[in-house]
């Protein structure tokens, strides 16, 4: 036992700074037996703790672990089951019974007398000793010791007599002496270590002669002994004497302690009042600091003046306080306080009162605004311009502060304000919207209010004609054309006068004019709303909007509940909604002037394209989901669709032209009204941003115009289909080198090879055979040579011989070919326009073929009747001078 207390001692209590007393193995009664062991243990620290500790041996190996420990003021009763038989059972009354059973009625003798003790030395609660004897109580250990005593030789009395039972037999390491004298002891013995038990046994037997001589000292000393035992009588005496005034000092202490006990929980108790009281004063301090409005603010918030800059820094710091007040952070249990729970209720009170009169003051001032406003409106009836509203902004933008307050306070008043503001503003603004756009129509059409439905009749305005009068157009002559040109419509309700220039510059400058006072405003006016409502407008961060309605309902996105901020994409969508019902005229008075210059002229889509794909442009740089992109976005949706209206337009009345049988055709009108197309998109388009929907325009009218040239030269029966197409490709051809339009580079090839095709067509088959008879004899002469006759030989043949080429060529003497050719000088400018100027082109074509002819009739002779002497009756020379003198006569 004392091994297995020692390897307890080193191996569990040590490490916990505690010192094991007492042990006793044991094991719970009624059940299996698995033994472990109980111990009495005391802490090394002070103060001291007492506990009884269960430890248990390892399953998995030779330690012991700590299994369970219970503080011995825990412990209530000690039942020893048997007071006067031995019996091993004992119980102990924690939280619970604990019955046990220990392996010897000794060990758990020795055990209930060590806990008697520690409760006794240790513990004010005394713990009640049930069925325990008394030798184990009280003074009986003394008398134990005492009789041991007796029983043992007096050279043993001295080592116990100062210890109890637990120091008899608690294990004593070897002192240096004695090491000493047992070293001695092995070095006589040689074979001590090699037989161990030879070496036992002497010393047994050493052990057994020095006991004799013991107990021989002791009898011869027996006076002494009984004089020693008088006076261990005496001792014993003087330490029950001891003993009976320790106890009575222990009983004087102890009352002591039970005071200085009180002392100490008194003093614990008045330190928890003063930690308790300066808490509850630094509670009632924060509740006072924090939620006390002064009366300064009080008074501005239900009577301070909205109407001047002075009432209103006062009524928006008195805001801001109560807003503090309102959202301070109380602690745990401030809301169950009836003080704060009447302050809070003022506090809401307050804001009740300040935010009605508030907003009744905002909407009085939104309704007296626009009656002021309006009254401005007379003097912008006969100007291009709109009304300025930075006056009302400025105004009203004192109060924004106080919007931002009722914004987070009462969000049903400030989305109240915000209708109200959409319904009064919308108003003005469609009152001034509508007579803007109405006098940008009145100088557009130079005609009253009857103008709006379109029957321009006015002086500097121009009734089109309808597309069905180009059906009937037909082709007329060059001469007549020229004059003509001013009465015919041109294509796409287009004209080439100079009033039409003049008035398209107007429409342009108007146009551009109304686009440039609306972005202002509408940019002016989403200013103003960000900063008076405090919505954000510049800001893109991802986030799901709030549900909506429709905003012809009046309603706006809102949280679900009034005190739920909106979202940084909710709030652009609301400045958005709001823009949208205060500026809902502005896309559809776009979109009827957009008809009415449209309806005016319908070249007016090309400025209209321009500008507003520059406006967009613009709008979108700065907000690409803004009320002014979107809307002019919009409104580019209708100006591109009249655009390619009208393309499809002047391709369909390409299609749709029809040409005189009476009169030469000449330049198709639509070959003209391209040219003059052309040249007009591209003063107009330079440095354009929609350059790219102008280039799809031009390709698909340059391919109409190819299509619709060949088409009318083909049911052309005046001219020539030849000419037809000559002189028209030679006019797009010299169209396209003059404007330089990149992306008609292809088709400018492509006309110029048709001219050049058609023109070299046109000179042959005009030319013909001006010497036909000399040509069929030639040709005779050709087809002999072909079917094997060598050329030198050809004059040997009765049909081909010199006598008979003598007499074909004497049929053409120079006179006659001199009338030949200028019969067909007449005949070529009968065929031609003089728009073109293509004659003189036409005629050096015809010079040049002319003596190719001759030069190869020439060569013929040479070959086939050399030597012969034989030649033409005019020259090459007489050729050009025929040729030119001609050309000069006409």
């Amino acid at each position: 036992m004392t091994a297995i207390k020692h390897a307890l001692q080193r191996d569990i209590f040590t490490p916990n700074d505690e010192r094991l007393l007492s042990i006793v193995n044991v094991c719970k009664a009624g059940k299996k037996k698995k033994n472990c062991f109980l111990c009495a243990t005391v802490t090394t620290e002070r103060p001291v703790q007492v506990k009884v500790v269960k430890v248990k041996k390892s399953d998995k190996g030779d330690f012991y672990k700590r299994q369970i420990a219970w503080a011995l003021r825990d412990l209530a009763v000690v039942d020893a089951k048997d007071a006067i038989k031995e019996n091993p059972e004992f119980d102990l009354h924690f939280e619970k019974v604990y019955k046990w059973v220990a392996s010897s009625t000794a060990e758990k003798n020795a055990f209930i007398s060590c806990i008697w003790k520690l409760n006794q030395r240790y513990l004010r609660k005394k713990i009640d000793f049930v069925n325990v004897s008394s030798q184990l109580l009280e003074g009986k250990v003394n008398e134990n010791l005492y009789a041991k005593l007796k029983s043992v030789p007096s050279g043993e009395n001295q080592s116990v007599a100062g210890g109890d039972e637990e120091s008899v037999d608690e294990y004593q390491e070897l002192n240096a002496r004695e090491e000493q004298d047992i070293e001695i002891m092995m070095e006589g013995c040689e074979y001590a270590i090699s037989n161990a038990e030879a070496f036992a046994e002497k010393l047994s037997r050493e052990l057994q002669v020095l006991d004799g001589a013991n107990i021989q000292s002791i009898m011869a000393s027996e006076k002494q002994v009984n004089i020693l035992m008088k006076l261990l009588d005496e001792a014993l005496k003087e330490v029950d004497q001891i003993e009976l005034k320790l106890s009575s000092y222990e009983e004087m202490l102890q009352s002591v302690k039970e005071q200085m006990d009180q002392i100490s929980e008194s003093n614990h108790l008045i330190h928890l009042s003063n930690t308790n009281n300066v808490k509850l004063l630094s509670e009632i301090e924060f509740l006072v600091n924090h939620m006390d409005l002064a009366k300064g603010h009080i008074k501005a918030l239900q009577e301070g003046d909205l109407a001047s800059s002075r009432g209103i820094e006062a009524c928006t710091s008195a805001a801001d306080a109560l807003l503090q007040c309102m959202n301070v952070a109380l602690g745990p249990g401030h809301d169950m306080l009836l003080a704060v729970k009447q302050q809070q209720q003022r506090f809401s009170d307050l804001r009740e009162v300040f935010a009605r009169r508030l907003a009744s003051h905002l909407n009085n001032v939104f309704v007296q605004q626009g009656h002021d406003q309006s009254s401005t409106l007379a003097q912008h009836s006969v100007e291009l311009t709109l009304p300025n509203h930075h006056p009302f902004h400025r105004d009203l933008l004192r109060y924004a502060k106080l919007m931002e307050w009722l914004k987070s306070t009462d969000y049903g008043k400030y989305e109240g304000l915000t209708k109200n503001y959409m319904d009064y503003l919308s108003r003005l603004y469609e009152r001034e919207i509508k007579d803007f756009f109405e006098v940008a129509k009145i100088k557009m059409t130079g005609t009253t209010k009857e103008s709006k439905k379109f029957g321009l009749h006015g002086s500097s305005g121009k009734l089109t004609g309808s597309t069905s009068s180009l059906n009937k157009l037909s082709v007329q002559s060059s001469g007549n054309r020229r004059s003509q040109s001013s009465s015919l419509l041109d294509m796409g309700n287009m004209s080439a006068s100079d009033l039409d220039v003049a008035d398209r510059t107007k429409f342009d400058k108007i146009f551009e004019q109304v686009l440039s006072e609306l972005e202002p405003l509408c940019l002016a006016e989403q200013d103003f709303i960000s900063k008076f409502f405090k919505l954000q407008q510049h800001q893109s961060m991802p986030g799901t909007m709030t549900d909506a309605e429709d905003l012809d309902g009046g309603t706006l996105s809102r949280p679900h509940n009034s005190g739920t901020p909106l979202t940084v994409s909710s709030e652009k969508d609301m400045i958005r909604q709001m823009m949208i019902k205060i500026f809902r005229c502005i896309e559809p008075e776009l979109n009827n002037l957009i008809a009415l210059g449209d309806k005016i002229d319908s070249f007016n889509s090309l400025y209209m394209l321009v500008k507003m794909s520059h406006h967009v442009w613009t709008a979108q740089n700065v907000d690409p989901a803004s009320f002014l992109s979107t809307t002019l976005g919009n409104v580019l949706v209708t100006v591109k669709r009249n655009f390619d209206k009208c393309i499809s337009n002047q391709i369909r009345q390409m299609e749709e032209v029809k040409i005189s049988k009476k009169s030469k055709v000449g330049i198709l009108p639509f070959v003209a009204e391209f040219e003059e197309f052309a040249g007009l998109a591209e003063s107009i388009f330079k440095n354009a941003e929609r350059r790219g929907d102008l280039d799809k325009a031009y390709t698909k009218l340059i391919r109409g115009v190819f299509v619709n040239v060949e088409k009318v030269a083909n049911e052309s029966q005046k001219t020539p289909r030849d000419v037809v197409m000559m002189e028209n490709f030679h006019h797009i051809f010299a169209t396209l080198s003059r404007l330089k339009i990149s992306c008609l580079e292809a088709e400018k090839k492509e006309a110029k090879q048709k001219y050049t095709d058609h023109l070299q067509s046109y000179v042959i088959y005009s030319l013909g055979q001006p010497l036909e008879k000399l040509n069929h004899f030639f040709e005779g002469v050709e087809a002999r040579v072909a079917q094997g006759i060598r050329e030198e030989e050809v004059s040997y043949q009765l049909a081909f011989n010199k006598q008979e080429l003598r007499k074909v060529i004497k049929e053409y003497p120079g006179k006659e070919v001199k009338k030949g050719l200028d019969n067909l000088y007449k005949k070529v400018d009968k065929h031609l326009c003089e728009e073109e100027n293509l004659l003189q082109v036409v005629w050096h074509s015809m010079q040049d073929e002319f003596i190719r002819q001759y030069k190869h009739f020439e060569g013929l002779i040479a070959r086939c009747y050399p030597g012969s002497g034989v030649t033409m009756e005019f020259t090459i020379q007489d050729i050009l001078d025929y040729c030119s003198s001609i050309a000069q006569s006409h």
